[in-house]
């Protein structure tokens, strides 16, 4: 007689983790090790983004990143911590951040292993003084040159990646991940301290009537997103014949959480105001493991002509256009693009 799961038993990351080892043959043990450290990490800043002011760490550090922008006290603890975290475990290779300018091999007195990590330690950082929800980001690929990684190394499609997941420290944390198998959610158990999925199998329906976007930009927009956003904002009037709500949360993290479990359509369009560079967003630490996480859920991922994860990278800060989120929505603004 087959033995059947008792049906009060919560899964934990871990039990997740080997279980599909054991379907799918696609989490060695290396692997897994790697997602349940960046999982501790993510647990350690959620604690320090819940201590607030109490922790001392808001405010500015009065210093900016590679991108340019003014970092957060919590932006470099959040780096810090994920730094420290994995590089004595023995799986990487190297490690990328959107807050340094280059990778960070692993040090020499550390074992190396066949992995590389990609991280947005806090993303969402303009809410973090106001309470609003935000988050961390990761992407996990193979290191294609042993234990001698370059920056080279890191140019992967981000159809290359094996594992990509993202934090939300809101009013519970959160851990959404892919390893290519589909979508699952897991909420932290405080007391426990344990990672317990609370939501299998995410779908994004196809269709949807909420939009992600910053309209106080509408100024800016070229011409396909000021045609395809002017129709949703016409409602039952326009020619969509239907009526649109707007979300924008300022932290993507929030953003796309809330569109895996209801939909929704988010976009972080180029505009005229940079001419020279085709979006905001960073490819390697956002784009891509938000593109695989959203096609793992059944929806559609795209820089407006093209889709994301067949993109390849040419620079570790590579910036791009993203429209995310329901498929049907992204199709038809990825077409207006199209049609020019």
């Amino acid at each position: 007689m087959e033995a059947t799961r008792p049906p009060s038993r919560r899964t934990t990351l871990t039990q997740y983790l080997i279980e599909q080892q054991r379907e799918h043959n696609n989490i060695p043990a290396d692997l897994r090790l790697l997602i349940e450290v960046v999982s501790r990490a993510c647990k350690l800043i959620s604690y320090h983004v819940s201590k607030g002011a109490l922790g001392e760490a808001l405010g500015s550090a009065g210093s900016e990143n590679v991108q340019g922008e003014v970092q957060k006290k919590l932006d470099i603890l959040s780096n810090e911590i994920l730094l420290e975290a994995n590089e004595w475990g023995g799986n990487l290779a190297a490690m990328a951040s959107e807050e340094m300018e280059s990778i960070h091999p692993i040090p020499t007195f550390f074992p190396k292993g066949e992995y590389l990590l990609l991280f947005d330690p806090l993303d969402g950082s303009s809410n973090i003084d106001v309470n609003v929800s935000i988050g961390t980001i990761f992407s996990v690929l193979r290191c294609p040159d042993g234990a001698h990684p370059t920056e080279q190394s890191f140019l992967q499609k981000g159809s290359h990646q094996v594992a990509a997941g993202f934090a939300v420290y809101g009013p519970q944390t959160v851990l959404v991940l892919t390893t290519g198998h589909g979508v699952n959610c897991f909420t932290l158990d405080r007391e426990l301290g344990s990672w317990v999925l609370t939501h299998r199998d995410l779908r994004i329906p196809v269709d949807t009537r909420e939009y992600a976007i910053n309209a106080s930009n509408q100024r800016h927009w070229y011409a396909p997103v000021q045609r395809y956003v002017s129709e949703l904002m016409q409602g039952v009037d326009g020619p969509r014949k239907t009526d649109f709500n707007m979300r924008w949360i300022a932290s993507m993290v929030a953003d796309v959480n809330r569109i895996l479990h209801r939909g929704g359509i988010f976009m972080y369009p180029a505009d005229k105001r940079t001419p020279n560079k085709p979006g905001k967003l960073r490819l390697m630490y956002e784009a891509n493991p938000m593109a695989f996480i959203v096609e793992q859920a059944g929806g559609a991922a795209t820089n407006g002509e093209k889709r994301i994860l067949d993109i390849q990278p040419q620079s570790l800060h590579e910036r791009v256009a993203v429209f995310l989120g329901s498929k049907n929505e992204v199709d038809r603004v990825t077409r207006y693009h199209l049609e020019g």
